[in-house]
């Protein structure tokens, strides 16, 4: 199965309508869909499954840091090997380290021997296969996909993990219903095998390298200081970071506001995480028209402000019928300013270190999401749940405030192709 390099084709060919016309990409992202459903399914498993362990908020709240502190760790080593090694093989590498994980987890599940802080060294360890896969992923759209065809596909992609989101917490509710949480993670590893069949058989044609290939070291410092050195970057992952570090309080203490404030089971926790995706799924929906209408600083703003307003009523309700519209609109923002920065990052980035600058943003959003849900757990402990998402709305808001002195670049006409892209072009005076 081979398929063209950077460009997605000949430069003759015409473009397909829809990255959903190039058939790698349509191949990927539904493989990706059906390994999200499985990843959704294993958090709400392993969610879940700490509140029968344990009544301690604070630990509940570290499922969700120990998904997302790898990616602050590890993701700018991540990027730096997608940058120099061929990405499909580290994808392959990610998701067959994930897939033996999940098995071992849905293992010890069964068997009994879980405690909280075995659960959450798995989870860690599936973090840290995220955190390698992510900037090899994300990076390898623009080898399958052509530049006037990336904005769609990364709005897909995000569009992609939310549908899972959606309806995956409801689905995996059920399974915990049903069968108890070994259940959740066994399926979870089942939904790697799809995507790592697919990555198997692509072999994408390369380009040439225009530059010679880095040691690893000195591609993480090149990425950096490319970075150090880009106010646009700069900018991206000041506001992820801030965003991630407020935003994290909702999927974090979701678990404690099913059982807690809705007093329910784990279907109520699914039907939560569904309604949050559900908005998400919305928000990428009209995130492209919204964009052609809508400059990227504001519609951050506008988002932000709804997450805020989201997370503020669902400390206040404690019934489904408010919270349920609260997180559709949360899901809403949450997605529109992660996939806004996502593709801010993409474009301002050039080739040859866009998986670094991805694995930076990645490491400030998910640094943030990681440092802001020990902090709201330890909150909820001290203050309660309710007191803890007041606060979080709060800072919320303090980001979009920020946004006034550190607004985001327009990059819809910024090109970082090499300049040798361009000689065929020839002289236009």
């Amino acid at each position: 199965m081979s398929e063209p390099g950077t460009s997605g084709g000949t430069a003759e060919a015409p473009l397909p309508a829809s990255p959903f016309g190039i058939p790698i990409y349509r191949m990927v992202w539904t493989a990706s869909l059906i390994s999200n459903f499985g990843g959704l399914i294993q958090s709400v498993g392993a969610a879940w499954l700490m509140t029968s362990l344990t009544s301690s908020r604070e630990l509940v709240a570290l499922v969700q840091s120990s998904n997302t502190l790898p990616i602050m760790l590890l993701s700018l080593w991540s990027g730096a090997l997608a940058d120099n090694l061929d990405r499909r093989v580290v994808m392959l590498c990610a998701q067959g380290f994930m897939l033996v994980v999940s098995t071992a987890l849905a293992f010890c599940a069964w068997s009994g021997v879980l405690t909280p802080w075995l659960l959450l060294g798995f989870t860690f360890l599936i973090g840290c296969g995220t955190a390698l896969n992510a900037p090899a992923w994300q990076a390898s759209v623009g080898d399958m996909v052509p530049k006037p065809l990336l904005l769609g596909a990364v709005t897909f992609n995000s569009m992609g993990f939310n549908i899972a989101r959606s309806a995956g917490p409801a689905v995996g509710g059920a399974i915990v219903a049903a069968a108890g949480s070994a259940a959740a993670f066994l399926v979870n590893a089942l939904s790697y095998v799809g995507l790592i069949a697919v990555l198997a058989r692509w072999r994408p044609a390369r380009a040439p390298r225009l530059l010679p290939r880095e040691r690893l070291g000195d591609a993480i410092g090149a990425g950096l200081r490319y970075v150090a050195t880009s106010p646009n970057l700069r900018t991206v992952l000041i506001r992820a970071l801030l965003f991630g570090s407020a935003a994290s309080a909702i999927p974090s203490l979701m678990p404690v506001v099913a059982r807690q404030l809705i007093t329910g089971g784990p279907l109520v926790y699914g039907a939560l995480l569904g309604a949050f995706g559900m908005g998400a799924v919305g928000g990428a929906f009209i995130s492209t028209r919204l964009r052609r209408r809508v400059a990227s600083e504001r519609l951050v703003r506008i988002a932000s402000l709804a997450l805020a307003l989201g997370t503020a009523t669902t400390g206040m309700s404690g019934t489904l019928a408010i919270t349920l519209p609260a997180l559709l609109c949360a899901g809403g923002g949450w997605v529109l300013v992660l996939s806004t920065f996502n593709v801010t990052v993409q474009m301002t980035a050039p080739r040859w270190v866009v998986a670094r600058g991805l694995a930076l943003y990645q490491m400030a959003a998910f640094g943030g999401m990681a440092a802001g849900s020990w902090f709201f757990g330890l909150l909820a402990d001290h203050q309660g749940v309710e007191i803890s998402l007041f606060i979080a709305a709060g800072f919320q808001v303090a980001g979009v405030l920020a946004g006034l002195r550190l607004p985001l670049p327009r990059v819809e006409d910024l090109n970082h192709d090499p300049l040798s892209s361009w000689k065929s072009l020839g002289p236009k005076c």
